[in-house]
């Protein structure tokens, strides 16, 4: 068969760029693949091509690796493509999130749902299209991996409009059995576990010890009943201050979780996510929660922290031995290995369209489940159906993802303004939305389909 040509499209960026790069270089089975780095803004290229570079030399150079900003010459023949791209992504996700709020949302993360989802939907269903498009050209046969958030709204335009064999990848599952796993003082590695939902919206069906075959949910369970879980003023404050400090930011993001302690006490529910990404489908998240970090000032001062960390690394200024860190919790790259070399492989999370997969979630909406891959592609595992109150709330979102898409493909705003009218978290009032979407219109427009 030969080695597999690898295509990172927007591999400047610090989100999955640094983290796909050293998959690659410590999954055996791929050595010999040749990784193209592809992404329009050169001067982010170069820097990614250095710090792969230094990666691939201090394993040996198990890979061969390459860059271009021209889409022919990086997708020419490519067998598989990975694609996390977005523009102007912190200028426009301060916009999604400031400005609903002025007009009355209660949105608390304005990333994946929300009034300024709806945007960031639109935007990044916008560019990963034309993403496609030049793949199509170049290589249809390739095997797409999208990475891009919304992530159910982009893979579901993805599959509407596309013949491309695909699927989504979030990395919020593996994190979440991580997550647990510290908290209840049982390594990752010895956790078995499934979920279902949609992404960002995945909640625990199972979780076991792979050992001792004992129910870690019931430890969950309990665990977030203990006082430390209340989220008193006192521990509030200690959020806020862990806010300000560099990279202790992050600790206080995972585990300031009072939206997840109430889907637990109150129905038992066990999500994979945090609160930031939960929240944004629940209507009561505002009123639980109270406070919330602001999404967007943590994510750019610690995407900020990487870029400044990746730039010393590129150009051999630091020491930190990234090479040794291992292969990440991502699974993107375990699922182009066990498809070229046809060694099955169980994953725990893929977003597809639903094919009964979750029997109660309406058919072709892209749902997230674990799956086992192979040389003929992914096969999703079937799941019970979701729990109430989720369905209804899931059920929600697969209407708003249809009227997005919709928009997006047909270049027509008012399916848009449609989803953002009806979202669980805009104002009441039909004229402050409208009020709302004109103006995100107007600063964005260079960068929708309308």
């Amino acid at each position: 068969m030969g080695d597999p040509k690898i295509t990172m499209v927007g591999a400047g960026g610090m989100s999955f760029g640094p983290t796909m790069v050293n998959d690659v270089i410590h999954t055996p089975s791929l050595a010999g693949a040749r990784l193209m780095l592809h992404d329009v803004d050169e001067a982010r290229l170069l820097r990614a091509y250095r710090m792969a570079s230094r990666l691939n030399a201090a394993n040996s150079s198990p890979i061969r690796l390459d860059y271009s900003v021209d889409p022919a010459e990086a997708l020419d023949d490519a067998d598989f493509c990975i694609a996390s791209a977005e523009f102007k992504r912190f200028e426009y996700w301060k916009q999604d999130y400031e400005i609903p709020r002025r007009h009355g949302s209660t949105q608390i993360n304005g990333e994946n749902g929300g009034p300024g989802g709806v945007f960031h939907s639109l935007r990044s269903i916008k560019n990963t299209l034309s993403i496609c498009a030049d793949i199509e050209k170049y290589c249809p046969d390739t095997f797409f991996v999208n990475l891009s958030n919304p992530m159910s709204r982009v893979t579901l335009a993805v599959n509407r409009a596309t013949n491309l064999a695909n699927v989504g990848m979030c990395h919020e599952m593996p994190i979440g059995i991580t997550r647990l796993g510290l908290l209840l003082r049982v390594p990752a590695r010895k956790i078995r576990a499934k979920a279902s939902g949609i992404n960002h919206f995945t909640f625990f069906t199972e979780m076991t010890h792979a050992e001792t075959g004992e129910d870690l949910l019931e430890r969950v369970r309990a665990l977030y009943e203990k006082p430390f879980f209340d989220f008193s003023p006192l521990t509030v404050a200690v959020a806020k201050a862990l806010l300000k400090v560099p990279w202790f930011d992050g600790l206080s993001e995972q585990m300031y979780q009072p939206i997840v302690t109430h889907m637990v006490r109150t129905y038992g529910l066990v999500p994979a996510s945090t609160d930031s990404h939960i929240g944004e489908y629940l209507p009561f998240a505002h009123d639980v929660a109270g406070w919330h970090p602001d999404p967007y000032d943590f994510h750019r001062r610690f995407n900020d922290r990487a870029t400044r960390l990746a730039e010393r690394y590129a150009d051999g200024a630091s020491r930190i031995p990234f090479h040794r860190f291992g292969h990440s919790l991502e699974e993107v790259i375990p699922i182009i290995a066990a498809i070229w070399t046809g060694q099955p492989r169980r994953v725990n999370a893929v977003n597809v369209p639903n094919q009964g997969w979750i029997p109660n979630v309406a058919e072709d909406a892209i749902v997230e489940v674990g799956a086992t891959v192979d040389r003929n592609g992914i096969h999703p595992e079937e799941m019970p159906p979701v729990a109430d109150p989720i369905a209804g709330c899931i059920a929600t979102q697969v209407g708003l993802q249809d009227l997005i898409v919709s928009s997006a493909l047909t270049g027509d705003p008012e399916p848009a303004f449609e989803a953002l009218l009806n979202d669980p978290h805009s104002p009441a009032d039909r004229q402050a939305c409208r009020a709302m979407f004109d103006e995100l219109r107007a600063l964005q427009g260079e960068h929708l389909p309308f």
